[in-house]
């Protein structure tokens, strides 16, 4: 039974080293941006650092068995603080980077210290042939549990932080259980004092975990936050201040109601104006239901059908009394179905009762600063796109800003062209946003809009083809085309909006 316990601790070490790991990432992505560097930078930091902890493992000559317990302690206590820790340093300093790299290495060092020092005690118990193989094996399925129980279950419904503590606590008490399973190879009462010690300050973390994720947020977006949920993809927040409602996705800005109207009417009404039917529209993004708002102004128009991953965020759109004010209950629509999943995989997919072509597509995808979202600008979504256009069917994309991501906008336009469209690119001034980018496209010639709905608080039938005057500083300038297997616009979008940062 003590061999079978220990093996348990295995796959525990294992499974709380890897979700310290994936907590230190997630964190650094929402307070810093930048994921693909700080998700590389943070992986590569932990696991050169379970390295050094290897290495450093043989010059632990005596009391081996008491050593591992330590620093089962010791990881569990620093890789369970690490998310309060980094939050509430976001918010009282600017060392943000710093403490994150001690925090990730340490864990590592500790991390890779506690399995070959668990070989050692187990050697003594089984031969030695079979202790590498079933260590070895158990550590890697430990690895796999982590990554799933973090993202499937606790991710979604913990949140980053409480998961983080939660597996902390689970490391420190599976611990305490090693005192009582190696009772003869240690004195277990230090262990066990250091072990209560550390379960009370991470009880304490995990109590206080909602109020640092508090105080952090409004540090990161400025206003006072009216409400946070994590889901199974994002961190959604809203802020309110006299100014208005702000809505955020993993620290991301996607609107401000005080000039949400001007992004919108933008994104969705030329499409309408240039289209030759408008009767069935698809709606990629989009969840918080303010371009089907703008969709509905159309009388001709039959069906809405909008694609949104997160069900999390099209939930809030209906029930959230902030969202269904703003949105006027869009989603309500008896015209609108509500789909949640993959958009790349949906429009690769025939769907009954859904038609198979769109006479208007408006993509209303956050900015491509990840991998996950680069796919859905790649020339490969775009052709399946086009498979879905009707005759005579526009789409229109938003596509950054042409001023502070030049290269990422021209990407996305040339992107476009190189599926098969013709593109018409444009760009609105919205005040959060500064000079924001967008691409009209349809299978052949696109003419320049020229009416819009009559109410609009921002266009005109006079205005409308001013948005495509593209001003020099916004012109084109050479670029690769985003295809699944170079990603360039993430690499462009990263380079350029950390420029304009700095």
């Amino acid at each position: 039974m003590g061999n079978l316990l220990l093996y348990v601790t295995v796959v525990l070490v294992a499974t709380c080293g890897l979700v310290y790991e994936l907590v230190a990432g997630a964190v650094s992505t929402y307070l810093l941006g930048d994921s693909v560097t700080q998700l590389s930078t943070v992986i590569g930091v932990h696991l050169s650092a379970m390295g050094v902890g290897a290495w450093l493992s043989k010059y632990v000559e005596e009391r081996v068995a008491e050593r591992f317990v330590d620093c089962q302690i010791a990881a569990s206590f620093v890789g369970g603080l690490g998310g309060p820790v980094l939050y509430l340093t976001f918010a009282q300093s600017s060392h943000v980077r710093l403490v994150l790299y001690l925090l990730v290495a340490s864990t590592g060092i500790l991390v890779g210290a506690e399995i070959p020092l668990l070989m050692r005690v187990l050697r003594r118990r089984v031969a030695f042939k079979d202790v590498v193989p079933r260590v070895l094996t158990l550590d890697y399925a430990g690895a796999l549990l982590g990554a799933l129980v973090f993202a499937l279950l606790l991710l979604p419904s913990l949140g980053i932080l409480r998961t983080g503590v939660v597996f902390g606590i689970l490391g420190v008490v599976s611990a305490l259980w090693g005192t009582w399973v190696l009772g003869s190879s240690l004195e277990p009462r230090p262990l066990r004092i250091r072990a209560f010690i550390a379960l009370a300050v991470l009880g304490g973390a995990l109590a206080a975990s909602q109020k640092i994720v508090l105080v952090a947020d409004e540090a990161l977006l400025l206003h006072p936050v009216a409400f946070t949920k994590q889901t199974e993809y994002q961190r959604i927040v809203l802020t309110q201040a006299r100014s208005g409602v702000s809505l955020f996705l993993d620290g991301n800005l996607q609107f401000a109601s005080i000039d949400e109207y001007r992004y919108h009417e933008a994104l969705v009404h030329p499409a309408f104006s240039v289209a030759r039917k408008k009767e069935n529209v698809l709606v990629l993004g989009g969840g918080d239901g303010l371009a089907v708002r703008e969709i509905l102004r159309h009388p001709e128009v039959k069906s809405v059908t909008l694609v949104d991953l997160d069900k999390g965020m099209t939930e809030l759109a209906r029930e959230l009394p902030l969202l269904r004010e703003l949105n006027q209950r869009s989603l309500f629509d008896p015209r609108v179905r509500v789909v949640n999943d993959d958009a790349m995989v949906w429009i690769a997919e025939g769907h009954e009762g859904i038609p198979k072509e769109f006479d208007v597509v408006i993509v209303d995808f956050p900015d491509p600063n990840n991998f996950a979202l680069g796919k859905l600008y790649t020339v490969r979504f775009y052709r399946l796109l086009l498979e879905r256009l009707a005759e005579g069917g526009v789409v229109s994309v938003q596509s950054t800003s042409p001023l502070v991501a030049r290269r990422s906008f021209w990407c996305v336009v040339r992107s476009i062209e190189a599926a098969g469209f013709t593109a018409r690119p444009y760009h609105a001034l919205v005040p959060s946003f500064g000079e924001w980018g967008f691409v009209l496209a349809g299978r052949g010639a696109v003419a320049l809009p020229s009416h819009v709905p009559g109410g609009l608080k921002y266009l005109t039938d006079a205005t409308v083809a001013s948005l495509f005057d593209i001003a020099p500083d916004m012109s084109s300038v050479p670029v690769e085309l985003n295809r699944l297997n170079n990603q360039m616009l993430v690499r462009y979008y990263e380079e350029e909006w950390q420029r304009w940062a700095r």
